[in-house]
């Protein structure tokens, strides 16, 4: 029999996951900061680079249901370590990067592909195998890990990517070091090589994730002759014995509308609004140093209201609680193409904020009860898959019509109404008595 729990090996594996899901959200903030110095240095259109995003999005999507087969079968601790790697393998060699395929290859596919193992499929699972109690607040606080990622990162990556000092300056020695080519006019104007620092910076932050998942993550408590956190009450506990195949589940309309909701929220998140909305509000007159601190707040916003849902996911109605962050998301973004002033900035900061991530524990609670535990992994992983096909495209028509039309209003007002829509898909989900009803069947 295993011993009782000791809680602190719990939440020593709840560090390191959030660790790792923190550096690989920070990566995954980078294009929005590297855009427009990529633009100045190769010449490369807006379109083009967004391209290039948007094959990383896409292959961040489908690593996620590659990586949530292999932590059902591997376990959580070898595709952190595997994701890590290939984040570290794609970011190093593009510190050298002068030709757009490189991006194309290594940002599109290795780093994509490395942060989509390293996601939400990722903590959820963690979530589930060691938790019976506090696991929506967990889930909740594993999403805000990628708030995190945005409040730390962003405003940091800002400054390195356009200082003429500061933090491009105390980088010089250490990318020159690395490098071994780089032309003296480089290193005499820091800002001209400050979009390679974020990428070495980013690298850095990726090995010391990898290392912390090497001597710390375990799989799960039995591992370690322990029990989750918490007694499983009787619907959890049918929801952890439980299990759905791929193709059993999407023959249910609750599967589709799952991953409809959540490709709404990639095509209004990290496609649009973490790719664009930098370029967009500096090309509308904003100041880089102002729209760091809107980003912080709006970082800081996603971490309250992602903990938040956590929180509320395990007393309201999870589909109730989707369409409220779907319907005020539609809202603010439907606004953001009349916001010319940095109060207006502020105030869209923390009302999309407080909904940025704040759509994942519902999600999750939701997968997870109507299909089981025994399956999250590769079932969430294909409900995420959507998600980043959403932002994907998202990411590649932001780009696409910015260069057709000279701005993003017609994209932000489509990511309104696919919110709106989202609210729709959020509302025909099967109820609580319903999912407490496919339960109690599976499990006779």
């Amino acid at each position: 029999m295993p011993r009782m729990i000791k809680p602190y090996y719990a939440w020593i594996v709840v560090a390191v996951t959030f660790l790792a899901l923190l550096t690989s959200a920070g990566v995954r903030t980078a294009p929005s900061v590297i855009i427009k110095p990529l633009e100045t240095e190769f010449g490369w259109s807006r379109s083009s680079i967004s391209l290039a995003v948007a094959v990383s999005l896409f292959a961040f999507g489908f690593g996620a249901p590659l990586g949530g087969t292999l932590i059902d079968k591997l376990g959580p601790r070898r595709v952190m370590v595997g994701g890590l790697a290939l984040i570290a393998l794609g970011l190093f060699p593009l510190i050298q990067m002068r030709e757009m395929w490189q991006l194309y290859v290594l940002w599109g596919l290795v780093v994509g592909i490395g942060t989509g193992a390293v996601a939400g499929t990722l903590g959820a699972t963690v979530a589930v195998r060691w938790f019976n109690k506090y696991r929506g607040l967990v889930i909740g606080l594993f999403g805000a890990a990628t708030a995190a990622g945005q409040l730390i990162f962003v405003p940091s990556l800002i400054g390195i990517a356009s200082s003429q000092n500061g933090w491009a300056t105390a980088w010089k020695t250490a990318l020159a070091n690395y490098t071994h080519v780089l032309p003296h006019a480089l290193v005499a104007a820091p800002s001209a090589y400050g979009w390679r620092t974020v990428m070495l910076v980013l690298a850095v932050a990726t090995v010391i994730a990898l290392v912390a998942a090497v001597l710390l993550m375990r799989n799960k408590p039995e591992e370690l002759g322990l029990q989750a956190v918490g007694q499983a009450s009787a619907t959890t506990a049918q929801t952890n014995m439980r299990s759905t195949s791929l193709r059993d589940a999407v023959r249910t309309r609750d599967f589709w509308l799952l991953a409809g909701s959540f490709f709404v929220c990639g095509y209004t998140t990290n496609g649009l609004i973490q790719t664009h909305l930098l370029p967009h509000t500096l090309e509308h007159g904003f100041v880089e140093n102002d729209i760091a601190g809107a980003l912080a707040i709006m970082g800081t916003m996603n971490i309250i209201g992602t903990l938040a849902s956590g929180w509320l996911s395990e007393r309201f109605d999870n589909r109730k609680l989707l369409a409220t962050y779907y319907g005020l998301r539609a809202m603010s973004l439907a606004a953001l193409p009349f916001i010319l002033e940095m109060q207006g900035m502020f105030l869209f900061a923390v009302i999309y904020g407080l909904d940025w991530v704040a759509t994942v524990p519902p999600t999750v609670n939701l997968t997870a009860q109507r299909f089981g535990r025994g399956s999250l992994g590769s079932l969430y992983g294909w409900i995420f898959c959507s998600h980043m096909i959403g932002a994907g495209i998202a990411s590649y028509a932001g780009g696409f019509f910015r260069d057709l039309l000279g701005d993003y209003h017609l994209i932000f007002i489509s990511a309104a109404v696919m919110g709106i829509i989202a609210v729709g898909l959020s509302l025909t989900i099967s109820s609580p008595a319903r999912l407490r009803k496919f339960a109690l069947q599976t499990s006779e």
